[in-house]
């Protein structure tokens, strides 16, 4: 496996998973990485559910969840380095929490992920409904672009084309080019504000044609003259972490990159692509 850091994982710490933080270690052990980054789910004013799950299952206890990180950093020291993460769910009216969220604790790497636009989460139908793929696609995009340009304390945009995973007909009819009017301004954002970008290999996982975000996308950002770039699995159980990384690493080569990213005190490290 040519990449030996998986900088997108949840534990039970996150409200979509019921996995343990020690049984993720293990796996990651196992695989051989020499990194793991937990990035817990914290979204403040997240809905509540089509189906009844209330939305503050995504308000992260921090506290818990780093004193366990410690515990687990002083059991497998000298085994594998376990970096302490989260990925923030960013929305314009939570910029002032997410900052003082953010600004309360030294965490490692921030991911910013939009995950609701205007009150729906993109993982449910009822975000779709009532106008095309293509209007909902780019109202997605738009609110990462007002994401980006309303909030400052992230480190790299995570899987920026998340919604074409639930799309009603996924990516069978996305594209760079079709979108790229509305994706190169946030290329553009994440530029002037020195902020990376990741690539998610749970699109893969999920049976697209690509990652997350699209290799045309990642190659648009490369020719930009974009460096800044994290690979994670977004893995919410032991069984998927680091899928996918192979095809992520050469993917990443054929858009130009030469090197990946992870990210300790906030300040990214090079790592060759091999």
């Amino acid at each position: 496996m040519p990449i030996f850091t998986d900088c997108h994982l949840h534990s039970h710490h996150s409200g979509d998973s019921e996995a343990s933080m020690e049984s993720m270690i293990e796996r990651g052990i196992a695989l051989g990485l020499n990194t793991m980054c937990f990035t817990e789910h914290n979204d403040f004013d997240y809905p509540d559910s089509p189906d009844g799950e209330p939305g503050s299952i995504f308000l992260l206890n921090a506290d818990s969840y780093l004193y366990e990180l410690i515990q687990m950093k002083e059991k497998y020291a000298g085994k594998i380095k376990l970096l302490f993460g989260v990925e923030l769910g960013l929305q314009p009216e939570c910029v002032r929490a997410n900052a003082v969220f953010a600004k309360n604790y030294d965490f490692d790497f921030i991911i910013g992920s939009s995950h609701v636009v205007h009150g729906k989460d993109p993982y449910y139908p009822c975000f779709f409904e009532g106008r095309t793929e293509e209007e909902a696609y780019r109202e997605y995009f738009a609110s990462i672009l007002e994401n980006v340009k309303k909030f400052q304390n992230f480190d790299v945009c995570g899987h920026l084309d998340y919604v074409v995973r639930y799309g009603p007909n996924r990516d069978e009819n996305y594209g760079y080019d079709k979108y790229k009017d509305v994706i190169d301004p946030i290329l553009t954002a994440l530029m002037d504000k020195e902020k990376g970008l990741e690539i998610n290999t749970a699109g893969l996982r999920h049976g697209m044609k690509d990652a997350n975000p699209c290799r045309d996308v990642l190659k648009r950002y490369r020719e930009l003259g974009g460096e800044l770039i994290t690979v994670g699995s977004d893995a919410h159980k032991p069984e998927d972490m680091a899928m996918h990384f192979d095809q992520a690493s050469q993917i990443l080569k054929d858009c130009g990159f030469k090197y990946y990213c992870v990210y300790e005190k906030r300040v990214p490290s090079f790592i060759k692509l091999t």
